[in-house]
């Protein structure tokens, strides 16, 4: 009997006033409370218990509401432009013409001749923009014009080292430039 009380002894005044002794408790009760819990509730399916996913796809389109992809097979509409009104490949050359500019312009005289074939969004982008920072000085080729909707286009012209990308939209005087993307070759 002396040996039990020694080792109760030995367990109660050293082992489980240190560190060690309350860590190998903690995890022997972590342990045991798993394991009984494991044992209790034993699910014949490994998917039933504390799952909450569904049993079935979540679908967040009508399957009967077509196709609803960015790639269409149908082409696109056709670019409208009021009676008069500048075409977006009328409006495109022009705005390239000013865009590249001329020797000696200054930035006021490039912004004017900007100013009317540009959107209120463009021309405040464009502001206290040096005119000799275009990286281009003359078109090479024709334009490419892609039209996306009946109201917005986009225009892809060829430059002496690269390709001018612009995007027009529709406006109350014709078209208008409302995004400029240079991309060099």
């Amino acid at each position: 009997m002396t040996a039990m009380r020694r080792a109760l002894e030995f367990l109660v005044t050293r082992a489980l006033r240190s560190r060690l002794g309350v860590a190998v408790v903690i995890a022997v009760l972590v342990f045991g409370v798993l394991g009984a819990a494991r044992l209790i509730s034993d699910p014949a399916d490994p998917t039933d218990g504390l799952s909450s996913r569904p049993n079935r796809p979540i679908t967040t389109v009508d399957p009967t509401a077509g196709d609803d992809g960015v790639l269409s097979s149908e082409a696109p509409p056709a670019p409208v432009t009021s009676p008069g009104a500048r075409t977006p490949e009328q409006t495109a050359d022009r705005f390239t013409t000013a865009w590249l500019g001329r020797p000696g312009i200054t930035s006021e005289q490039w912004q004017a001749g900007l100013r009317p074939l540009s959107t209120p969004a463009l021309t405040e982008k464009l502001a206290g923009v040096d005119p000799g920072v275009v990286p281009a000085e003359k078109v090479t080729g024709p334009p490419a014009v892609r039209s996306r909707t009946e109201t917005f286009v986009e225009v892809l012209l060829p430059l002496d080292n690269g390709r001018l990308r612009l995007e027009l939209v529709t406006a109350d005087d014709g078209w208008l430039v409302d995004v400029v993307d240079w991309e060099r070759q």
